[in-house]
């Protein structure tokens, strides 16, 4: 199973990415975000946590013009799987793979912590390591991300099973409490905590590691 990861000038949760996939069983490349094109035969793009390009302009704006993303869409578009972390959730807001925004956070300061969460919806090759109703403990560290939407956006969000998960204890004024959306075909996930944080027990949390066995198991078995 072959996976990439998204490489910015800022990003700083790459690596952690490449290792928390590593562990859980993929091949792992590192992409540059200047390249053109990814690899061949891959099953998915990770775009990971950090400070693209400074946060300058929107957080995510500038490196969603990057040429990869061209490359990442396309990805999508043909089926293919993206996960989006912090950063990288707001980049996938930026080019439209995921509706809403990431604005800064209600009480305009930085967030950094560990948060409880509620498992919304198991019914994604994501999250279905867990079970819907489960509470998650995972890192978050953001400025900007109180999710937004329109009533439209959100109804169809609710009504198509699409919030993956829910802060129990809300850091940020996202709308509706949300922490992690999923596409409509449900292959591209966008979360602002951070599970590739927690996947070791060295660290004292290990909430993120059925998501990473989860979603790569499925990958390999497909």
């Amino acid at each position: 199973m072959k996976a990439a990861v998204i490489v910015f000038p800022g990003s700083n949760c790459d690596r952690d990415m490449a290792v928390a996939l590593q562990a859980a069983g993929a091949d792992v490349t590192m992409v540059w975000h200047k390249d053109a094109s990814l690899p061949d035969g891959l099953d998915l793009v990770a775009v990971p946590g950090g400070f693209s390009f400074g946060d300058y302009l929107r957080c995510g704006a500038i490196a969603a013009q990057s040429p990869i993303c061209q490359s990442v869409k396309a990805h999508a578009d043909r089926g293919g799987y993206v996960l989006g972390v912090c950063n990288g959730f707001q980049v996938l807001t930026e080019t439209g793979l995921l509706p809403g925004a990431l604005i800064r956070n209600g009480r305009l300061t930085f967030v950094c912590k560990t948060a409880p969460l509620t498992v919304s919806s198991a019914a994604s090759d994501f999250t279905k390591g867990y079970s819907q109703g489960d509470t998650v403990d995972l890192p978050i560290a953001h400025h900007d991300g109180n999710y937004v939407a329109d009533a439209e956006t959100l109804a169809q969000l609710q009504g198509e099973d699409r919030v993956a998960f829910r802060y129990q204890d809300n850091p940020n004024g996202s709308v509706d409490d949300i922490a992690g959306v999923l596409s409509e075909n449900r292959r591209v996930l966008g979360m602002m905590p951070h599970p590739e944080r927690a996947v070791d027990p060295a660290t004292g949390l290990v909430g993120g590691k059925p998501l990473f066995d989860a979603l790569i198991g499925s990958l390999v078995a497909a």
